[in-house]
């Protein structure tokens, strides 16, 4: 199984995601939980399903069709998606905690740094 690249909006998915391990989420309901616009969740989704972290099922016909409303995708997050995503997000926690490299920490004035 692949890993996905833990951007910061990947993290906010997950997060979103294991509030509830055994829940389904939406896509629009996604959005809301991570703050993120639906052009940024969706491509996210792909990959973590194609990695192997997300199942989805598509909402009975009959449901969506009585609501009023386009059918929704349904995302669940698998039970080794879950343990691989609490690694992944516990390692992405430690690497913000570290500090600096000394050439990163300063940098001269005229190339963005603080004079």
């Amino acid at each position: 199984m692949s890993s996905p690249r833990m951007t910061l909006q990947t993290q906010l998915v997950l997060r979103a995601l294991l509030e509830d391990p055994a829940g389904q989420r939406y896509g629009l309901e996604l959005c809301e939980l991570a703050g993120l616009p639906s052009g940024t969740i969706y491509p996210i989704l792909a990959r973590l399903e194609q990695a192997g972290w997300l199942d989805s099922t598509w909402e009975d016909p009959a449901v969506h069709e009585r609501a009023g409303r386009p059918r929704r995708r349904f995302y669940r997050i698998t039970q080794d998606g879950a343990e691989q995503a609490r690694l992944a997000l516990a390692r992405a926690y430690r690497a913000r905690k570290q500090p600096l490299p000394g050439w990163a920490a300063t940098r001269p004035a005229g190339e963005g740094g603080v004079s």
